[in-house]
C-alpha cells in the first residue's frame, strides 16, 4: 500500500483565480511525474455533479439556507467516499477546488446559520477529512466578481449582492485567523504568474514540490 496522498484544497470568493491556479499547479505536478487528481466541490463524482447543478443553476424558487447548506454536505459526502480517499489512499495528490472551508465562509458567515451546526455537519460529511494545506485566495469581492463576470452568465451564487461576497471574503479570513498552521495567505490582486511563483513557493517549502 503506498503512502496515504497529499489533500490540497483551493480557497477564496468567486473569481480569486484558485481554479486557474489548481489547473497550473496540476501541469506542474504532471511535468514532474507526481500522480496526482484535481477536483472541486460541490461536484467530483456523477451524483456530486448533479447536486452542483441543483445549487449553481439560477432558479425562480427560492433557494432556503438550510436546503442551500444540506445538499453542499450531500454532495460532499458522495465527493469524500467516492473520489477523495480512494485516491488519498492510493498515495495520490488531491488539488481540491473548494472543500469545508467554503461552507463555513457562505453559509455561516454569509447566509448567518448556526456556526456548531455547519461544523458538525462538515465533520460528518467529510468524514473527519482534514486538509494538509489550504491556499486561500484573497482579494477584495469587487475585482473578483467583476473578474468573474467575464468568464460568461454568472451562476446562482456570482449573481449574489456585494454585500454577501462581502461577508464571504470576511469569513474566510476569519477562518484562516483561526486555522493559520494549514492555512496559507495568498495575495490574488497579483497577476496569475505572480499568484503562481507565491503558490509554488508554499508548494516546494511543504511537500517538495
Amino acid at each position: 500500500m503506498s503512502d496515504r496522498g497529499v489533500f490540497v484544497t483551493f480557497e477564496g470568493i468567486e473569481g480569486s483565480g484558485k481554479t486557474t491556479q489548481a489547473r497550473r499547479l496540476s501541469a506542474h505536478l504532471e511535468k514532474r511525474g507526481i500522480p496526482h487528481i484535481v477536483t472541486r466541490e460541490p461536484g467530483g463524482t456523477p451524483l456530486a455533479d448533479q447536486v452542483r447543478s441543483l445549487l449553481l443553476d439560477p432558479r425562480q424558487e427560492t433557494v432556503f439556507p438550510e436546503a442551500e447548506l444540506l445538499l453542499y454536505q450531500a454532495a460532499r459526502a458522495q465527493h469524500v467516499r467516492g473520489l477523495l480517499i480512494p485516491a488519498l489512499e492510493a498515495g495520490k495528490a488531491v488539488l481540491c477546488d473548494r472543500f469545508y472551508d467554503a461552507t463555513c465562509a457562505y453559509q455561516t458567515h454569509a447566509r448567518k446559520l448556526d456556526v456548531e451546526m455547519v461544523g458538525m455537519l462538515n465533520r460528518f460529511a467529510s468524514g473527519g477529512l482534514v486538509p494538509d494545506l489550504t491556499l486561500l485566495f484573497d482579494l477584495p469581492p469587487e475585482i473578483g466578481v467583476s473578474r468573474a463576470a467575464r468568464r460568461g452568465a454568472a451562476d446562482r451564487i456570482e449573481m449574489e449582492s456585494q454585500d454577501f461576497h462581502q461577508a464571504v471574503r470576511e469569513g474566510y479570513l476569519a477562518i484562516f485567523k483561526s486555522n493559520s498552521d494549514r492555512m496559507v495567505l495568498i495575495d490574488a490582486c497579483a497577476t496569475e504568474k505572480e499568484v503562481f511563483r507565491q503558490l509554488l513557493e508554499i508548494v516546494e517549502e511543504r511537500f517538495g514540490w
